[in-house]
């Protein structure tokens, strides 16, 4: 059973995945607009109305913040854990929200034959996860805003077949940047990013199984499409497909 993705944007900006399998269709995260994430999937031949779920990861403004507008306009239900929602409505104005399925990280979703195991996460949100997506034999992961390397996520990314990781910012562009200390510390510190070495090194180890990988939440100052690239090309030698995910743009249909 075939498996396509398409980030429909990634970054601090806003972001938004479209996973689709066994006639399931899935957005994780909505933290782009109802009009960009209608009109990037209708340029791909997908319609946002046929969409199943949404499943939030955490309660950052560039993940959560349309989450309102999913469910009003287009009539998704919205996954989310309770901490993750009683934070993100103090902070945001999401509007009413009826439709709302409660999860707990560690937990599993399922959407007839496809699976949705969620991954607590160190990242510095409430209650983050991250997420695979299972479809027959398929494993897709979707595995941003981490934190950092935790146990068990070097066999996790070794147990997929593709992945979306995120690669955050490269280290000198970052401590020779404009950001002041205390959010360069975050950002390297066990609540924030991974950077470009960091996912190379799980990308690295890795072994066989893996097909694909995309590279997500690049930085907008701390990084760059190219560098990234670069540093994972000079780490892993493997024949592994690479792709950057954009932070204006979506991808092409990634297909596992």
């Amino acid at each position: 059973m075939s498996m396509i993705a398409i980030s429909l944007q990634s970054g601090s900006n806003g972001n938004c995945i479209y996973v689709e399998t066994g006639g399931v269709r899935l957005l994780f995260d909505a933290g782009i607009s109802g009009i960009q994430a209608e009109r990037r999937l209708s340029e791909r031949g997908r319609e946002i109305r046929s969409v199943d779920a949404v499943i939030i990861s955490h309660d950052h403004i560039d993940h959560i913040r349309y989450a309102g507008v999913y469910q009003r306009k287009y009539g998704i239900p919205v996954y989310v854990t309770p901490k993750t929602l009683d934070v993100a409505v103090q902070r945001l104005a999401l509007g009413r929200l009826n439709e709302i399925r409660h999860f707990r990280p560690g937990s599993t979703l399922t959407f007839g034959a496809v699976s949705v195991h969620t991954i607590p996460t160190p990242h510095d949100g409430a209650e983050g996860s991250a997420f695979v997506v299972s479809s027959g034999q398929k494993r897709l992961g979707i595995l941003t805003d981490l934190g950092y390397t935790f146990e068990g996520l070097d066999r996790l990314v070794a147990s997929l077949d593709a992945v979306f990781i995120e690669s955050n910012y490269d280290p000198e562009m970052l401590d020779c940047g404009p950001y002041p200390t205390f959010l360069k510390r975050r950002i390297k510190g066990p609540g924030g990013h991974l950077s470009n070495v960091e996912a190379a090194e799980l990308l690295r180890t890795a072994g066989g199984r893996l097909q694909w990988a995309c590279l997500a939440h690049l930085s907008g100052k701390n990084n760059r499409p190219d560098v990234a690239m670069r540093t994972h090309r000079s780490i892993v030698t493997s024949n592994l497909r690479l792709y950057h995910a954009d932070r204006h743009s979506a991808t092409g249909t990634l297909v596992v």
